[in-house]
């Protein structure tokens, strides 16, 4: 006589199995219990009140508030919104490596470390401490020196004429 197919671990399989699918039926039964089926609608309404926070209860109409849609900004400032900025800037080179084509020049009036590349010199060759002006691009890792030109330094402002002596 041949033996059964059924060993101990497919029962036990067989009985994990059994007891999942009653446990999730269970819980199907469960949670139709407790669903609200058929709610009022104003009590699934959720409302934002004066200060932004979300409420259950709807919004005091002493309060509202008109707002025009020429004061709503969704989009950047426009073109002619904003200061045009000054383009030219001056600064000293603080670290130029010419072997590898790159440097930092700090600009004079913000003190901020600019990176330049040789490509923007245009032949020029700079050194460390050299004054220059410069105009500033947004690169792909930050602010980028370009148009670097030798003579950063302004001209100092000319004396005022000493006044006649008085005789």
């Amino acid at each position: 006589m041949g033996r059964s197919q059924e060993t101990f671990g497919k029962k036990d399989n067989e009985k994990k199995r059994a007891k999942k699918k009653t446990e999730k039926e269970e819980r199907k039964v469960e949670r139709q219990a407790n669903a609200k089926s058929g709610a009022a609608l104003e009590e699934m309404f959720a409302y934002v009140d004066e200060n932004g926070n979300i409420t259950s209860t709807p919004p005091d109409p002493t309060k509202k508030r008109v707002i025009k849609d020429e004061d709503i900004r969704i989009s950047v400032a426009k073109q002619e919104d904003r200061e045009p900025e000054d383009t030219q800037r001056t600064g000293s080179v603080t670290f130029f490596n010419s072997s590898k084509g790159y440097g930092f020049i700090r600009d004079s009036q913000t003190q901020e470390s600019i990176f330049v590349h040789a490509n923007a010199l245009g032949g020029l060759t700079i050194g460390e401490n050299d004054k220059v002006t410069f105009e500033v691009e947004m690169g792909p890792k930050g602010p980028n020196a370009v148009r670097v030109r030798m003579g950063g330094a302004t001209p100092p402002p000319a004396a005022a004429p000493a006044a006649p002596a008085a005789e």
